[in-house]
């Protein structure tokens, strides 16, 4: 089975061929750094890792582009009421972003770029549209002409031009031609950051960043262009348009990844302040949260409770706990070992991780009965097919993004070396026939959260859930 994906632009799952035989060019809209991270904002970055992931492990040499969006209104306006620079808001929430991204176990992007850094390029693709007949300059701003594009404008989004509201990105229509036309330039303003365009001073409009970033690293035509369903419009919608009116290709692939709600309610700031990633992952580890953010298909959408997210944390504790276990029978472990075809299947069939990890709970139950039977040779298959999984999904409890997660790693050496003092403590006891003075040590441990389990080979300890 080849790779197949939903492509919102057609509304239906379709075969993947790439622009170029054994490549794979992504473009995902990353971060507006206005605030920092919520786990709905975290989310599209752990699915289009997923889907990063398994198109490396298929053969293809994918070129992955996540941008930052570095100056828009949110950013200016709340820069306004901190009364400090803009910039430093944007750089102090990328951080926070970069941070989130990288606790989850998201791979680094081949790029990641910043919107100011690519005004010369936006100035260019104006120009282009402008030249095209599909741009105007007017009042110190430019903007998009709709209805020059009028038969193609709405077909991302599967909307008709005359049902379509004004933009809403100018304090005023006035200077537009139509009030759907939507703005490549805001002209300049007091207290704004501003550039030099040949049409004057100003900043860039928020769809017009990524079609000049996009293609800047992609090229005229690229793969996969991909972003929450909140984005098909007007972002998406006005970022085809304008790039295809330009006469670039564009994407030929549109992914859409599902909203995080609360109750019926779409995610928002005001809603999220305790699900900021840094407060969600005290309650449950890293590794534990991406599992939670991973497992339902990407494209639904997900209903938050701290139940479901306890739920997902113990049915990763299983996978674990059974790798766990395996390891210490089984040291070398194959990692070119061939993945189960229903797993490759489920991700071959529009990225069904819900499906993937029901393979990978299966094989880990064969595996846990394996062990029981002390069948070393059953745990060995069984090991490395569940740990290959796990390392396309990026759950690999035994990667090195894991076993330091959180940067967290000294920390964990110096706890350690405390317990194995006292577990060789306990097992002195035990040699003696003390074992009062034995399980005082053990109950001594699990009072300071940590949970002892004594195995044919020797006693393992890991914090209490």
């Amino acid at each position: 089975m080849s790779l197949q994906l939903y492509d919102t632009s057609v509304r239906a799952v379709r075969e993947f061929v790439p622009v170029e035989p054994g490549r794979a060019s992504i473009y995902l809209c990353g971060a507006t750094v206005q605030a920092p991270p919520h786990i709905g904002h975290i989310r599209s970055g752990v699915n289009f890792d997923v889907l990063r992931r398994w198109m490396i492990r298929s053969g293809y040499e994918v070129t992955f582009c996540r941008n930052v969006t570095d100056i828009d209104d949110k950013i200016i306006r709340v820069a306004a009421a901190e009364k400090v620079p803009w910039f430093a808001v944007a750089e102090r929430n990328q951080r926070a972003f970069t941070w989130a991204y990288e606790v989850l176990g998201c791979l680094p992007p081949t790029v990641e770029p910043r919107a100011t850094g690519h005004v010369p390029e936006m100035i260019e693709l104006m120009d282009r549209l402008i030249a095209a007949g599909h741009a105007y300059a007017s009042g110190g701003d430019v903007y998009f002409d709709v209805m020059s594009y009028a038969d193609r404008y709405g077909s991302l989004s599967n909307q008709k031009l005359q049902n379509m509201r004004a933009a809403g990105d100018t304090e005023t229509d006035s200077c537009k031609r139509d009030p759907r036309d939507f703005a490549l330039w805001k002209g300049e303003k007091p207290g704004e950051p501003t550039w030099p365009t040949p049409w004057g001073r100003g900043r860039p409009g928020w769809h017009l960043e990524c079609s000049a970033m996009a293609t800047k690293y992609l090229g005229a035509t690229f793969d996969i262009h991909g972003g929450g369903v909140d984005l098909i419009f007007p972002h998406h919608e006005n970022e085809l348009t304008q790039s295809q009116a330009a006469g670039d290709g564009f994407a030929r692939y549109w992914m859409h990844n599902g909203m995080l709600k609360i109750g019926a309610e779409k995610m928002s700031k005001s809603l999220g302040n305790s699900l900021l990633v840094p407060e969600v992952t005290k309650k449950v580890r890293p590794v534990e949260l991406r599992y939670y953010l991973a497992a339902p298909h990407y494209r639904s959408s997900i209903e938050y409770s701290e139940e479901a997210l306890f739920e997902a944390a113990s049915a990763y504790q299983r996978i674990e706990g059974f790798v766990t276990r395996a390891a210490e029978v089984i040291h070398d472990v194959d990692a070119h070992a061939p993945l189960p075809q229903a797993f490759s299947d489920a991700l071959d069939d529009d990225l069904g991780t819900p499906q993937a990890l029901a393979v990978v709970h299966e094989v880990v139950r064969e595996g846990n009965v394996a062990l029981a039977q002390g069948n070393k040779e059953q745990v060995a298959r069984l090991l490395a097919e569940t740990q290959n999984m796990l390392d396309v999904l990026g759950l690999d409890p035994r990667s090195e993004q894991w076993r330091s997660s959180g940067g967290e790693t000294g920390m964990r050496a110096t706890v350690d070396a405390l317990v194995t003092v006292a577990l060789e403590q306990r097992q002195a006891a035990r040699a003696r026939k003390d074992f009062s003075a034995a399980d005082s040590i053990r109950d001594q441990l699990s009072h300071a959260g940590i949970h002892v389990e004594d195995t044919p080979q020797g006693p393992r300890w890991e914090l209490s859930r």
